[in-house]
């Protein structure tokens, strides 16, 4: 036992050490951050949008929209007489970028609500769901109008309804809302799945690396391959933990600066999707536990990967398998947290290849029973051990051989006789 405790020490020293890592564990919760607020911020960077409203309406629709616009505080509007060479003009000005765009109105707005916007970036979605909603707005008021009823009336009776949503845990009602519980199923999808894809990879590099340049071969003198597998399959799932802790302790103080790093408003915004959840024992625990049931499952399935190939493009090549049934977990994500009792959430939870990452986005999202969640780490326990025996014979093997990459039906010849 001493000889995988050896390996354990030398591959999380190896890695700790270098400065890659150091680098990635501190910029880590930027990178996370970047991803949610960078979006939020280059979307409003792009300030008041000057526009021509060309106005060829027969009553005063073209002038309420003008100024139901300049109210909106995303677009600069000025009111141009439809005729002649108008359109031409515009799009001259709009060319020469003395204009940013132009919106051509008629009677068809209020009959039938359509209009045109011709702008050279027809991409703002910000600058086309404020003159959207806008026009919407102006369009209800004079349809209202015309069947002789007053708008303001009707937008008075208009009130907002500001539902409070609360989860249900077990058999108490939690403080966390609907934004709440997307966020942490989503955090911890997208963390599985770059977490488990990361440090599988690297096992898969470590055992390629070993097996090119003939260290293996020392190695594999002095302990058996099988201690040799589980003493690296440990020590990168040892290191993966620590720089999670790192990550966690970054995490918590950038969330205590939010408000000065991104603004007060832009932070709203954000949080108007993404709210920071509060982490409760049990789900920390699951998360833990999936992690590295999903660790040990693929770094298992990488080694033997690695273990086969003699070169990285080989291993590139044949790792695709692998990828892809992690991949499908993820891109069921958004189902999973649509709809975390379905048949397919069930069944996604309960294959131990997906389970890594549905159950906790499942557990995050829904209310399960711990019965649940036992029966699917059972299954994975299981399935952990069965894929560890068969890639421990596969890597038994394929460790010490170089040249053309074994056949499947060569590979499983190594299970049988190993």
């Amino acid at each position: 036992m001493h000889k995988v405790f050896a390996v354990i020490r030398r591959e999380f020293i190896e890695r700790v050490r270098t400065r890659m890592f150091w680098v990635m564990a501190l910029l880590g919760p930027l990178f996370f951050g970047a991803l949610i607020f960078m979006p939020i911020l280059l979307s409003r960077a792009g300030g008041v949008k000057r526009i021509a409203v060309v106005d060829g309406t027969t009553d005063s629709t073209g002038r309420q929209v003008v100024g139901a616009l300049g109210a909106t505080h995303a677009v600069f509007p000025t009111r141009v007489h439809a005729g002649g060479d108008v359109i031409d003009s515009l799009t001259l000005e709009v060319s020469e970028k003395r204009l940013d765009g132009f919106l051509i109105l008629t009677d068809a707005l209020a009959d039938s609500g359509k209009a045109e916007y011709r702008a050279s970036n027809v991409s703002a979605f910000a600058t086309n769901a404020a003159i959207e909603g806008t026009l919407s707005q102006v369009a209800n008021a004079v349809r209202l109008e015309r069947a002789g009823v007053n708008p303001r009336i009707v937008a008075a009776s208009h009130i907002r309804i500001d539902m409070e949503t609360k989860k249900i845990s077990g058999t108490r009602t939690t403080g966390e809302n609907a934004a709440q519980s997307f966020s942490l199923a989503y955090f911890m999808a997208i963390i599985l799945y770059m977490s488990i894809l990361l440090y599988g990879v690297n096992v898969m590099s470590s055992v390629l690396e070993e097996k090119t340049t003939r260290i293996v071969e020392v190695l594999v003198s002095s302990l058996r391959p099988f201690e040799l597998m589980v003493g690296k399959l440990l020590g990168v799932g040892a290191v993966s933990l620590f720089q999670f802790l790192i990550w966690g302790v970054s995490a918590r103080a950038l969330i205590s600066q939010r408000t000065r790093l991104f603004g007060s408003q832009n932070f709203q915004d954000a949080g108007q999707v993404f709210q920071m959840p509060a982490v409760s024992a049990d789900t920390a625990v699951v998360f833990i536990a999936y992690f590295l049931g999903g660790f040990l499952l693929y770094s298992s399935m990488y080694a033997a990967v690695g273990a086969i190939s003699s070169s990285e493009q080989e291993a590139r090549q044949a790792q695709q398998p692998v990828n892809f049934m992690l991949i499908i977990s993820f891109m069921a994500m958004f189902a999973l947290l649509n709809d975390p009792g379905s048949q397919l959430a069930v069944v996604l939870s309960m294959i131990p290849f997906s389970a890594p990452i549905a159950m906790p986005v499942r557990w995050a999202a829904g209310n399960l029973p711990w019965q649940e969640v036992a029966v699917s780490l059972a299954i994975l326990a299981v399935s952990i051990v069965g894929v560890t025996w068969v890639a421990a014979r596969i890597y038994r093997v394929g460790i010490l051989m170089t040249g053309k990459r074994p056949s499947v039906k060569e590979m499983v010849r190594w299970v049988r006789v190993g």
